[in-house]
């Protein structure tokens, strides 16, 4: 990784308060007991990946880096803690100071992960490990969510082009975020220009329904935006009859005519029709976009269809039915003191269930077969087996509280692709399924 950060992080506020009050409470009871210094050491996992999915997308180690970076207490923060009674007063003096001065290390983002892969590593006393523990849960089970989403529906699309377009479908910030974890797993451009401007992915848009209905024809409305925007551009051609809709597109635009967009009916069907209208008007070279509540599974249906380009909104930026990943943010290993010279102790959760967690500070590596390709997760606390130590996963993020590994979202996403074809053919199977790699532990 490379330390060139490409995004605009314009006005980025503190993050301090995207946390739950208990982070603060357990703060102010470790530092009355002494303990809030112990070296400590959190992992950030996932039990199980979402029903029937097969692999997970590490997405948001980037806004992580960031809300790490901007996680400290103002005075109007601290005198809203203080008339709250959220906390003491020597705990409003310490977090007054706060910054975090520890270690990060994690899987890259684009990066597949599976049950148990220790995503994010977090290490330095437990006071300042585990005030990050909300914002980082928030930010990776959110990005990580919508980033695997988008990762099955781009596998779907078979190099088709993808737009994202949720961001009337969600929350105006997770809309962004959302744009930028699609942009990680696959896709190719979003409609959200907070998303563009923030993060320089390529954004497009033309026009809606209500640009047609505006004028008094069809005619009129197509004639106005290829005035403005040039043939082109992509029209809507479904807002009354798409067959004399795509006849009149063809006699404003010409057969230079960019793209038709079709958002409704039986789009197999439809686009088909289109196809071969659009090739007897001579207008061979038109793109068809499709969109209408697109998820992979209907993405994958249309792989016959004379698609060009799909838009999905609704479905990719709830995660395609799994919004977040269930990852947890575990304690996992903590020294008798503060003392750097301390050895760090093991230590886990025992519950009863499926909640229970492997104690110990981790490594990770992915084995290869013999033909390169990934054959399982293995994840260990001694040392490195000599034939997995040029396959460990994870990398330095932060140093002594300084980022060390921003990089441009182009890497992330380039690593994604290499990453996914670097699993079992399985792993694109659409059906439900257990995880393509078992997690081994050593």
């Amino acid at each position: 990784m490379n330390s060139a950060d490409l995004g605009r992080r314009v006005g980025v506020p503190s993050t301090a308060l995207f946390t739950d009050q208990y982070e603060l409470t357990m703060v102010q009871a470790a530092l009355k007991a002494g303990t809030a210094d112990r070296r400590s050491v959190f992992e950030a996992f996932t039990r199980r990946l979402p029903e029937g999915r097969r692999y997970g997308v590490v997405a948001g180690i980037g806004r992580v880096l960031d809300a790490v970076e901007n996680f400290h207490f103002d005075d109007e923060m601290l005198t809203f803690l203080r008339d709250q009674s959220v906390v003491d007063g020597p705990t409003l003096d310490y977090l007054a100071d706060y910054r975090f001065s520890g270690d990060v290390w994690g899987y890259p983002e684009g990066e597949v992960y599976f049950p148990g892969s220790p995503i994010l590593r977090v290490e330095g006393s437990f006071a300042e490990c585990v005030l990050l523990e909300t914002v980082i849960l928030s930010i990776l089970n959110h990005d990580s969510a919508i980033a695997a989403a988008a990762s099955r529906m781009s596998a779907a699309a078979g190099g088709r082009r993808l737009i994202e377009m949720g961001a009337r479908r969600t929350h105006e910030l997770s809309a962004v975020a959302s744009a930028r974890a699609a942009y990680i797993g696959g896709f190719d451009t979003t409609s959200d220009l907070a998303a563009g401007f923030r993060y320089n992915i390529p954004t497009v848009g033309t026009s809606a329904h209500a640009f047609t209905l505006l004028h008094d024809s069809e005619r009129d409305a197509f004639r106005a935006q290829v005035d403005s925007l040039g043939r082109d551009t992509t029209l809507l051609v479904d807002t009354y009859d798409v067959t004399a809709a795509v006849r009149t597109a063809v006699e404003v635009a010409g057969t230079e005519l960019g793209a038709v967009r079709i958002d409704s009916g039986d789009l197999l069907l439809v686009a088909h029709r289109v196809r071969q209208q659009l090739d007897e008007l001579g207008a061979t070279e038109t793109k068809i976009v499709v969109t209408s509540d697109l998820d992979e599974y209907a993405i994958a249906s249309l792989a016959a269809a004379p698609v060009d380009a799909y838009g999905v909104g609704t479905q990719l930026v709830t995660g395609s039915g799994h919004p977040t990943c269930s990852m947890v943010y575990k304690l996992v290993a903590r020294a008798a003191s503060a003392d750097p010279a301390d050895e760090l102790l093991p230590v886990a959760k025992k519950s009863l269930g499926a909640k229970s967690s492997k104690g110990g500070r981790k490594w990770a590596a992915r084995r290869l077969d013999e033909d390169g390709v990934a054959e399982a997760e293995v994840i260990g606390t001694g040392p490195v087996p000599a034939e997995l130590a040029g396959r460990q996963l994870l990398v330095e993020l932060v140093r002594a509280g300084e980022v060390v590994a921003r990089e441009p979202l182009d890497a992330a996403r380039e690593r994604h692709i290499a990453a996914r074809a670097g699993l079992p053919m399985s792993a694109m199977q659409l059906s439900r399924g257990e995880p393509v790699l078992p997690t081994e532990y050593v």
